[in-house]
């Protein structure tokens, strides 16, 4: 009983809806009138669609820049903050308040940070003397803009990623520092690849979301343009589906974007796995020394860098 409103929940919002797209992925159905078997007449719509072909290619580039930016911005603050010290909970508070302000919100907040007469931004490049891009009204001026909105709620893979590293014990950093290791050495050959399944998985989270859920800020933000720059994915799948009542197209839209999420998260896990990063270590740890330390400390997973040459 306590888990019947979850249940419903789900079938009212995620099965019944999935069920229905695949449904109308193969018909013409306009929400006007009955839906009629096309058969694979969408797909073959697509593939000859010049604005399905700029959507992908404006969701590609999105997804290539904006997702590495979010992980190094949350991996860092997670590992700059992990360290108590004082009014570390007021920084970290201050990372991840973005996360909790609606994306509607924070949209609004960056039309005016990037409008380019009044806006805080060019206020600030201009005093320094450097140029005053017109953000929304070009093409690499709207990517940057929507990307640098993303970059500030990254509160969510900050928390995985600090919690990650406070995980982590202290005694591996205690014989590395013994032996002379320097806090760069530490990061390299100790703290990333202890956390190497950690980072995949922010990875192809971020990798997720930012396919199928970065419509309200380039929507509110720039609506496609300009010059479908950033026509991402969902955003065409609206348009076709509530603009043109293209509701059979946009249900086969939505299902090539799911199968190109699905593409691109079983890539980054093989080539996670051809990197050795999640493959059990099946050799027999040292018998003794620091580096029996270091190897008693990847908790079973092998790292790429192997052990630094300072434990060695």
């Amino acid at each position: 009983m306590f888990l019947a409103p979850y249940v419903l929940g789900t079938l009212a919002l995620v099965v019944v809806p999935a069920l229905l797209t695949f449904r109308y992925a193969f018909t013409d159905f306009t929400g006007l009138g009955p839906a009629r078997f096309t058969g694979l007449d969408n797909l073959r719509r697509m593939v000859d669609d010049p604005f399905f072909a700029a959507s992908l290619r404006a969701s590609a580039v999105h997804v290539a820049i904006a997702v590495p930016l979010r992980l190094l911005i949350a991996v860092g603050l997670a590992l700059l903050l992990a360290a108590p010290r004082r009014g570390g909970r007021w920084y970290r508070m201050a990372v991840y308040l973005p996360t909790v302000v609606p994306d509607i919100a924070l949209a609004l907040l960056f039309l005016w940070v990037l409008n380019p007469i009044y806006g805080p931004l060019n206020q600030v490049l201009g005093a320094f003397g450097l140029p005053q891009p017109t953000w929304l009204a070009t093409v690499w001026g709207a990517r940057s803009g929507v990307i640098m909105m993303l970059l500030f709620p990254v509160g969510e893979a900050f928390l995985v990623a600090l919690a990650s590293r406070r995980a982590l014990s202290t005694r591996l950093y205690e014989a590395a520092a013994l032996e002379g290791c320097r806090p760069w050495q530490q990061l390299r050959h100790i703290t990333l690849p202890l956390l190497a399944p950690v980072l995949v998985l922010l990875a192809v989270r971020d990798t997720v979301l930012l396919l199928q859920v970065s419509f309200v800020p380039a929507y509110l933000l720039t609506d496609g343009g300009p010059s479908n720059a950033t026509l991402y994915l969902p955003i065409y799948i609206y348009d076709q589906a509530f603009e043109f009542l293209g509701f059979g197209y946009s249900a086969m839209l939505t299902l090539v974007l799911l199968a190109i999420t699905l593409v691109l998260v079983v890539l980054q896990i093989l080539l996670v796995r051809r990197w050795r990063v999640l493959r059990r270590d099946t050799e027999p740890p040292p018998v003794g020394g620091l580096a029996a330390v270091w190897r008693g400390a990847v908790l079973g997973y092998q790292p790429i860098f192997g052990p630094p040459t300072c434990l060695t």
